[in-house]
């Protein structure tokens, strides 16, 4: 860059424009000087439109980002699912979350994204680009982010259904879900031909940002459809009365729950979709930030009921916790980018609350086994979430527009858009999963489900009985003296023996069973006490 008048803006401009011409063609590395002529560079590309393909490009990596974060979801739900079971059903449920992902993309893109976005379309469906057919290069993006949101629908039923479900059964409402449920509901809600979206000449719109209806309401419904209609686990009810089946590893589920969290900061802040616009910023930190408040809060209060005794027991819940936090999650997906955070912790509170209601409605009243309390997170969550947008909305909320008109007028447009979601799902679930049960293919046989689907589904347990223990007798703590030099063994260990009883005390699947005794066997080691001398160093 020169020191003189003009010659310095021009040398700055080509620079600039050298700059924007290697970002925008993937160079790296230092620039290449190209001629400028009349402000385009070597490729005819004007200054205006290297920003726009910039502008295109950073749209499209950001949408790509935050959905290989909503992807990690999926091993969310699948620790979350595995450690809520028991051990024998482990290697099932863990299946099926992958199969979540690899009959989701299938179905997806083969019919899926034509029903949600396809064009040409009209107020209820779309009907072009199948297989991907005709779409612009700049739609991959678009289509991978709402094939993860499709895969987190379906992955929702299998919790709600674990331990007892056909996996042919399994295979089928996935892709229905994926394919067609699901991407018919969001062709509705934001698709610009959909009814719900346009307001069929009210004027009003639908509010739902991230999917507390689209998304969890259609999973949330499917999934107690598919619940009551597979009948409750062997042993869930004594007398009409709900008897506790616990998960075999609590660690696992946190697990789960934390990476949960984490995806649904991406899940509500990628809803804006853009990055390079003039307030995407803004948006996506507010969406970002009222995700976290909703669920700590809903979260904590869950908590709390739960330990004052309201759930019928006086304890400080892991579990409660958990899933009090992730309904808060899911309520406020609906109005994440246009509530304050004020009103984000209120609608987490009312989430926490609603979790509780919701879960013991299912078990106690409508006697649904329910494994993962999935109807209650996310289709109680969901309801709650469609609610809030209007009563919250930072412009034209009931609240904070003092109750105008227009603002019950979008309630009663968000309420009738619940309504629909919930009863197309419910249309096509209930009598899908009523087939299934009249064909024999959904639910598996009574033998099996008592002793477990890993081994005569699978064939791969996930815990074999054979991977633990070792080979090294031990002798019984209480004759073992302290530290004492030892003498010639009279008989080498016996590795020959029958270990069984010994690795089953490690097994998680068998860890009830009480420690056998092992009697003290002199002849395998002496000691010579009375040799022994102490170390020459103390502090040894």
């Amino acid at each position: 860059i020169t020191t003189r008048g003009d010659k310095t803006l021009v040398s700055t401009r080509n620079f600039a424009l050298s700059l924007f011409s290697t970002l925008c063609s993937g160079h790296t590395g230092t620039p290449r000087a190209e001629k400028m002529t009349n402000g385009t560079n070597s490729t005819g590309l004007t200054v205006a439109q290297q920003l726009t393909a910039l502008m295109g490009n950073s749209d499209e990596f950001f949408l790509l980002m935050m959905a290989s974060l909503i992807f990690l979801m999926q091993a969310g739900f699948a620790f979350l699912e595995a450690g809520s079971v028991r051990s024998k059903n482990t290697t099932n449920i863990l299946l099926k979350n992958i199969l979540d992902v690899c009959i989701g993309a299938i179905s997806y893109w083969a019919i899926g994204y034509a029903f949600a976005f396809g064009t040409p379309s009209n107020f209820f469906i779309g009907h072009g680009h199948f297989f991907l057919a005709g779409i612009e290069g700049s739609q991959y993006a678009h289509w991978f982010f709402h094939f993860v949101f499709a895969a987190t629908a379906s992955t929702i039923v299998s919790g709600a259904m674990a331990e007892r479900t056909e996996f042919s059964a399994y295979l089928v409402y996935c892709a229905v879900l994926t394919g067609f449920v699901y991407p018919v509901a969001a062709h509705w809600a934001w698709d610009s031909n959909g009814w719900l979206l346009t307001g069929v000449g009210t004027g009003l719109t639908y509010q739902d940002f991230a999917g507390s209806g689209v998304v969890h309401i259609v999973g949330g419904m499917a999934a107690l459809a598919g619940a009551a209609v597979v009948g409750p686990r062997i042993g869930r009810f004594k007398y009409g009365q709900p008897v506790q089946i616990s998960g075999h590893t609590v660690p696992l589920a946190a697990l789960g729950a934390f990476i949960l969290f984490f995806g649904f900061l991406a899940f509500n802040g990628g809803s804006q979709g853009s990055i390079s616009k003039p307030g995407d910023g803004v948006v996506v930190a507010l969406a970002i930030t009222n995700t976290v408040i909703a669920g700590s809060s809903a979260g904590l209060i869950a908590m709390v009921i739960k330990r004052v005794g309201l759930l019928g027991d006086l304890h400080w819940s892991l579990l409660t916790t958990l899933n009090g936090a992730l309904t808060g999650m899911v309520s406020i997906c609906a109005g994440c980018n246009n509530v304050y955070p004020w009103a984000a912790c209120i609608i987490g509170v009312v989430a926490g609350i609603a979790y509780c209601a919701w879960s013991q409605l299912i078990l106690k009243v409508m006697k649904v086994d329910d494994p993962l309390d999935a109807v209650s997170v996310h289709f109680g969550g969901g309801l709650w979430g469609v609610i809030a947008v209007p009563i919250f909305a930072t412009e034209g909320g009931i609240i904070t527009s003092g109750g105008t008109t227009l603002a019950f007028k979008a309630l009663g447009w968000n309420l009738v858009g619940m309504v629909a979601i919930a009863a197309w799902t419910a249309a096509i679930t209930f009598p899908m999963f009523g087939l299934l049960r009249v064909a024999g293919v959904l639910r598996v046989d009574p033998e099996i489900e008592e002793k477990g689907l890993d081994i005569p589904k699978h064939g791969e347990p996930a815990y074999p009985q054979e991977s633990y223990g070792h080979g090294w007798q031990l002798s019984p703590p209480e004759t073992t003296p302290p530290k004492c030099r030892a003498k010639a063994m009279e008989s080498p260990p016996d590795y020959t023996r029958d270990n069984s009883r010994m690795l089953a005390m490690t097994h998680p699947a068998v860890m009830a069973i009480p420690r056998p005794s092992i009697a003290a066997t002199p002849a395998m080691m002496e000691f010579d006490n009375e040799a022994y001398q102490g170390p020459e160093n103390p502090r040894m």
